[in-house]
């Protein structure tokens, strides 16, 4: 049955009606995968991956299915006055009991809403942190549903007709941090809690807590199968890249193809021995994007750079003279700003929201789950000056008439709309801008201001987050719980699994100095160049292994293009079923000219290895014409950026 309350949250529809403006502004587009594993109604426990903060419920509760609305958990203590109580419920919170040690008082709050027929939404990774894979599902998601399905045998028809379902969600975002970035949000199977009822039904000693750590395991298979998982730091930025090379135009990849795409690449480079070459291309993969995140640069500007064919060393004259060489670079940039104008009102009027949201992010400019909510928070204030005081001076245009009030804001939403259409145009067109002059400032600057080799290597290895000491790490990373470990956890009092709610702590670190960008421009260019050198011979060395090499990859995935799954108790289609469940260690394997074929059909421009000069070698010489300065011979042979077919 329907939730009657549902009707009475009128600020958690006022709230959504905001967050969606804000979303919609700060976001190219919210993806919704698998909408229609969502039921229409009913009881559900909706659990989410929570890797950005606040904006997690925020994107969840636009984007979420049928426009339900969605009841997240809140301290019990909170809902003591009347008035908080009436704002907390209308904006859509239940309270959790966290001091009470009986499970149906502390989840009284969540039984209510579930035999309302209304759905209930949790974070069961207990805190949002920026790690390369998914570090923990704790059991409150499934405690609760569990304790539901008792509440209904023990008290029958005081709830819902429908039994709950466990949704799972992975929010993954193309760049959590970045401003017009995307957002994917996969929706998996439901899950029943019909296999798991009995087992915590029973009179058995620890019975019950063992059927809770199967249903979380089940979640969070789940999770892991929509969303991006990496071993380590350094395999998931040679990944990306990797991809960012391979679809170097900026948002190439269909939103509906990244987390499969960049599972894929994290699977290949997670491969130590599917090449000879493999620790080279990956350390040029990892020496480019850090040189990148030290200049702030991406390689999608610099691909897009309307550099001159006279920088190119197959014509005649390869070092042109540095004014002619400014004079195209000038003639090119005014051309990419022909469009500016038309942007500068609304640029100027949104200034304060850009300057304010830049000053958030700056002040938690290494908590980069944080750096987005602040933006859109800081921003969001400065719009709800910035429009109000617009619609005020238009109406008073029209003499403060009511049809004037009708025009003003009419007005006022049209030129919301213009400002984003003229973002989403001119934005990338002004980070091209700004890159081209930076890397004509660095290029054509005394090669003496090049830093050292010394002094380089400190911007050749990716800065990483500092590890969230709320997450639990074990001491040896197991892919997946066997019965007797789970049993084992269970008899252990204290365990730091058992289901607790956490506060998030700050995560803090102390700013790196960074050089100018002009000092790094060289390098920047040239590694840039020995990275796609290397992704070119790693290609090259996978096809001379034949189509039929088998790689390992994700479970999911190989079982979804063709490829196979293996190890532990078993293998074959049915060994997701035991994954996690019965002690089998599930790993999977695709061939390699699949993975290839995969890549190429959803745009990869994979390169190849062919002689003669490479389009891009004029980025590893310097101002005077000079090639590698550092003393070295290279082995690599160069690019040439054509398909493989």
């Amino acid at each position: 049955m329907s939730s009657s309350s549902d009707d009475t949250k009128a600020l958690h529809r006022l709230i959504r009606f905001i967050a969606r403006l804000a979303v919609n502004s700060f976001f190219t587009e919210v993806r919704v995968i698998g909408g229609e594993n969502v039921p229409k109604d009913g009881p559900i426990i909706v659990t989410a991956t929570h890797h950005n903060m606040m904006l997690d419920p925020v994107v969840l509760s636009v984007g979420f299915p049928y426009q339900r609305m969605l009841n997240y958990w809140s301290k019990a203590s909170l809902f003591a006055h009347p008035v908080m109580r009436w704002i907390l419920f209308s904006s859509g919170n239940i309270p959790v009991d966290r001091k009470s040690k009986d499970r149906q008082v502390l989840f009284k709050g969540t039984i209510e809403a579930l035999c309302k027929g209304e759905a209930v939404a949790l974070f069961p990774e207990g805190t949002s942190y920026t790690e390369p894979r998914i570090m923990q599902v704790k059991d409150g998601a499934a405690w609760a549903a569990l304790e539901y399905a008792k509440f209904v045998r023990d008290n029958p028809g005081k709830a819902a007709s429908q039994d709950v379902k466990i949704v799972p969600v992975a929010i993954v975002y193309t760049n959590k941090s970045k401003y017009r970035s995307g957002v994917i949000m996969e929706f998996g199977r439901p899950i029943s809690l019909d296999e798991y009822k009995e087992q915590f039904f029973s009179g058995e000693e620890g019975a019950p807590r063992l059927a809770v750590k199967r249903l979380t395991r089940a979640i969070e298979r789940e999770l892991v199968e929509a969303s991006i998982n990496a071993p380590d730091w350094d395999t998931l930025f040679a990944a990306r890249m990797a991809r960012d090379i391979l679809w170097a135009e900026d948002k190439s990849i269909k939103l509906e193809d990244f987390v499969a795409i960049s599972q894929t690449l994290v699977d290949l480079f997670s491969n130590p021995d599917i090449t000879a070459n493999f620790k080279s291309v990956k350390r040029h993969l990892l020496a480019y994007y850090s040189l990148l995140q030290s200049t702030h640069l991406t390689n999608s500007v610099l691909s897009s750079l309307p550099l001159p064919r006279t920088l190119d060393p197959n014509t005649p004259a390869t070092i042109p003279s540095r004014l002619y060489t400014v004079l195209i670079l000038i003639r090119d940039s005014i051309l990419a700003l022909v469009q500016l104008p038309f942007f500068f009102l609304p640029l100027i009027v949104h200034s304060p929201a850009y300057m304010m949201g830049g000053l958030g992010a700056k002040l938690v400019e290494h908590e980069e789950e944080t750096q987005a909510q602040n933006k859109v928070a800081f921003g969001l204030i400065s719009l709800l000056v910035i429009y109000p005081a617009t619609f005020v001076f238009l109406w008073a245009l029209f003499w403060y008439t009511r049809l004037g009030a009708l025009l003003a804001g009419l007005m006022v939403y049209l030129f919301a709309v213009y400002h984003i259409k003229m973002v989403d145009s001119n934005y990338e067109r002004a980070k091209r801008f700004i890159a081209a002059w930076r890397v004509l400032v660095g290029v054509w600057t005394p090669k003496r201001w090049d830093l050292s080799i010394g002094a380089l290597a400190q911007y050749m290895k990716p800065r990483t987050p500092p590890p969230n000491p709320w997450i639990d790490r074990p001491k040896t990373a197991t892919p997946a719980a066997t019965p007797a470990a789970v049993e084992e956890e269970v008899a252990r009092p204290g365990s730091p699994t058992d289901f607790k709610l956490q506060e998030e702590p700050p995560v803090k670190m102390r700013a790196a100095r960074r050089p100018p960008s002009r000092r790094l421009v060289r390098h920047v260019l040239r590694s840039r160049v020995e990275a796609m050198n290397a992704l070119a011979g790693f290609f090259d060395s996978l096809a001379q292994a034949g189509y039929d090499k088998k790689v390992k990859a994700s479970p999911h995935l190989a079982r979804m293009y063709g490829g196979g799954v293996g190890g532990g108790s078993g293998s074959g289609a049915d060994a997701s079923l035991r994954e996690g469940q019965d002690g089998g260690v599930v790993e999977g394997w695709r061939y390699g000219g699949e993975v290839v074929t995969f890549l190429k059909k959803r745009g990869a421009k994979i390169p190849t290895l062919g002689q003669g000069p490479m389009k891009d070698e004029w980025a590893a010489l310097s101002s005077e014409g000079e090639g590698d300065t550092t003393g070295e011979e290279t082995e690599e042979p160069v690019w040439v950026p054509r398909s493989v077919e």
